[in-house]
């Protein structure tokens, strides 16, 4: 049995340490100022001609914008579904593990844009309307939050709601939100490529332990 629930963290594990290590790259692998006001970005060769490439489409970024805010949105009904089981079953120990385990997914989720708020990787490709300052923008929090926020409904519908008629339609139409996530904010232009893969990266390992911790 110990072996079994062991193997269980094996992804989540590998998941993590591929992450990491995809950090470090991503701040000392072809360094350069490439950035505005003389800013540093790693895999800079890539993250240029990619850049260069596509533009900046303010569009794109607000329509990111609007997901952002109702992934948000989404997250508030599961923590909404959390407090009304706890007021009418009156303990924490309660409340389904599948809602508690969102909420230490989304806590951490949360710690993570903090830490990368004072850990800065890479500064943004450019400066967005009003500021006068480059932000941070590694990973991309928008890309973390969708994916993190869309991909755990693909997990709780797939394991604790599949025989329902709409199901599978919330999962496909998670699945097209997350995509469009990635894509858009890529193709505003106001991040870079690795940050948009760092924000999958991140993603990914906080979706494989909400899939262990609700098995």
């Amino acid at each position: 049995m110990k072996e079994k629930n062991s193997k269980k963290f094996v992804l989540p594990v590998c998941l993590t340490v591929i992450t990491l290590i995809y950090t470090v790259l991503a701040r000392t692998v072809n360094v350069e100022a490439i950035g505005p006001q003389g800013t540093s970005v790693g895999f800079a060769a890539i993250n240029g001609a990619v850049h260069n490439a596509i533009g900046v489409h303010m569009l794109w970024y607000k329509i990111t914008q609007a997901l952002g805010l109702f992934a948000i949105f989404v997250f508030a009904l599961f923590a909404l579904q959390g407090f009304i089981q706890l007021i009418k079953r009156k303990s924490l120990f309660k409340v389904d593990r599948s809602i508690i385990s969102l909420g230490i997914i989304f806590a951490v989720l949360f710690a993570l844009y903090v830490i990368f708020e004072i850990l800065i990787i890479n500064y943004r490709p450019v400066i967005m309307p009003g500021e006068t300052e480059v932000e941070a923008s590694f990973p991309s929090s928008h890309t973390m939050l969708a994916y993190t926020v869309f991909g755990c409904v693909i997990i709780y519908f797939k394991k604790f709601l599949s025989g329902k008629s709409y199901s599978k339609i919330i999962m496909i139409v998670s699945l097209i939100l997350i995509f469009l996530m990635l894509f858009g904010r890529l193709f505003s232009g106001v991040h870079w490529l690795t940050d948009i893969v760092g924000g999958v990266l991140y993603s990914a390992v906080l979706l494989a332990f909400f899939n262990v911790m609700t098995e």
